[in-house]
């Protein structure tokens, strides 16, 4: 019987269905192989220049946002403002309005009250007829003004609708402003994460080197440098002065998005802030505050005017001559000293 037996395979290549379903494991498992090893370089590391070069792009670009967010939310104030005061005069037309008809049910119902029997009987039962002509003379004077009185409030009403109406109107331009804040702030935010995650990239030194780049002197060496520049081309008159003054003072606080003082600046906060201490006022935005005065070259600089920068208008500093500016860079960097050379210039402007 033995001698029957097939004798067993020591190697049984795979075939057929098996065969196939062998190969596609493998292939499979080939590709899961290669995903994991792509995975794990999925980010290569990069240099320290090129680090730079993204987060200046993402902190360029949070900026654009920032802008774009410091007039969104000074449109939803102005909207927000606005809606109450609409709010406020409709409240206070309805109140006159319900005083108004107070004052015509109490009139209504003494006529109701004395109005049972016709005018004629009145008159012919009257113990003095004279008496009573004179007083239905003061009656239809008094029904004249009547009338007048519910003219008055049809206006009244029609007045009222057209405030809520216009309100309703208000509060849907309110809504949509919100909207567009929220979008602009969730837009900073990322940049500024992802800025961040880059940079918690660096060594030490590395990091140390790229804050060292954009603040080379530190504070009050930029304090110094600025006193300088004022002190060798002075401002042109008491308001340019005293923006600049406010400018030096406020060297050294930190960048902060969408703030306009005193503890923090974003870059046209700043300017902003500081014309308001020389009494003026200017816009919110780098868009609108180039507007804001008159226009100057380059070559005509003085000290005091705003200098922007970028082909969006993203950037504006306030210019202390010598080449130089005081502006508010980006998060991290606060307010200093720094030439208008280190940005494409995009205009400038002298508000005063």
């Amino acid at each position: 019987m033995a001698a029957h037996r097939r004798p067993r395979s020591k190697h049984r290549p795979f075939s057929g269905q098996y065969g196939r379903t062998a190969a596609t494991l493998a292939l499979a498992g080939a590709a899961t192989a290669t995903g994991l090893d792509g995975s794990a370089h999925a980010e290569p590391r990069l240099t320290p220049a090129q680090v730079k070069a993204k987060v200046d792009k993402l902190y360029h670009e949070a900026e654009v946002a920032t802008e774009k967010y410091n007039g969104a939310k000074e449109k939803a104030d102005d909207a927000r403002a606005s809606l109450d005061k609409l709010r406020d005069e409709a409240a206070r037309r309805t109140e006159r309005l319900n005083a108004s008809r107070n004052a015509l049910g109490s009139i209504a119902a003494a006529q109701y009250r004395a109005g049972g029997l016709d005018p004629a009987v009145q008159l012919a039962l009257s113990s003095d007829p004279d008496s009573y002509l004179r007083g239905a003379a003061l009656a239809e004077r008094a029904g004249f003004q009547q009338a007048r009185a519910v003219s008055r409030m049809r206006t009244q009403l029609g007045d009222i609708d057209r405030l809520r109406t216009k309100a309703d109107g208000e509060l849907a331009g309110l809504k949509s402003r919100q909207a567009e804040l929220a979008t602009h702030k969730s837009t900073v935010r990322g940049k500024l994460d992802d800025a961040r995650r880059l940079l918690g990239r660096l060594s030490a030194a590395e990091r140390a080197r790229y804050d060292g780049a954009a603040d080379t002197a530190g504070p009050r060496a930029d304090r110094s440098r600025s006193q300088g520049a004022t002190a060798a081309m002075a401002a042109p008159g008491a308001r340019a002065a005293a923006a600049i003054s406010y400018a030096r003072g406020a060297i050294g606080k930190p960048y902060v998005w969408g703030a306009t003082g005193p503890d923090g600046f974003d870059c046209s906060g700043l300017t902003q802030a500081a014309w308001r201490a020389a009494g003026v006022s200017l816009p919110r935005t780098t868009y609108t505050q180039i507007n804001a005065g008159q226009r100057v070259s380059r070559s005509q600089l003085a000290p005091g005017d705003l200098v922007f920068f970028y082909s969006g208008i993203s950037h504006v500093g306030l210019y202390v001559g010598d080449g130089q500016m005081i502006h508010a860079p980006r998060p991290g960097a606060g307010v200093r000293l720094a030439p208008i050379d280190q940005m494409p210039f995009a205009g400038a402007t002298r508000p005063a």
